[in-house]
């Protein structure tokens, strides 16, 4: 399954809400609204398909809402403009790395070397236990 979205625009689809921010700042932190909320209604998405909104359901299962809502936010800067890049950044990262297909794994055969090794390991081990058995009576 080849995913073609991953260079889609979704900022039409982006909502962002700010609000009060705690951390450094001073009193500017109790005046200006800069931490930012990007929240992603992926339920109503244009620009996704079902199969793809199914895998991100499954891969961002702990960051969607019960609504639906991919929900991020950043409060990390001073500036409500920086707050907004950071927050579209992780969006897009989130959303490439959940759409990019996870490579197929090739399984491979233990060498010979690694199986003589285990079985004189085992060898040991048995030796050694045998050891603490007391003598037998005749």
């Amino acid at each position: 399954m080849q995913i073609k979205k991953l260079e889609t625009n979704f900022d039409s689809e982006l909502i962002f809400k700010t609000s009060r921010s705690a951390g450094p700042g001073g009193q500017s932190v109790n005046k200006v609204n800069t931490k930012v909320e990007l929240r992603f209604n992926i339920l109503n998405s244009a620009l996704l398909d079902d199969e793809e909104k199914q895998i991100l359901f499954r891969k961002l299962k702990n960051r969607i809402s019960n609504d639906g809502f991919l929900i991020i936010y950043s409060q990390q800067s001073r500036s409500q403009l920086k707050n907004k890049k950071i927050v579209r950044e992780r969006f897009y990262k989130l959303i490439y790395e959940a759409l990019t297909p996870d490579p197929k794994r090739i399984p491979v055969k233990p060498p010979a070397s690694l199986k003589k090794k285990r079985l004189e390991e085992k060898q040991k081990l048995s030796e050694k236990k045998a050891l603490r058995k007391p003598p037998e009576a005749h």
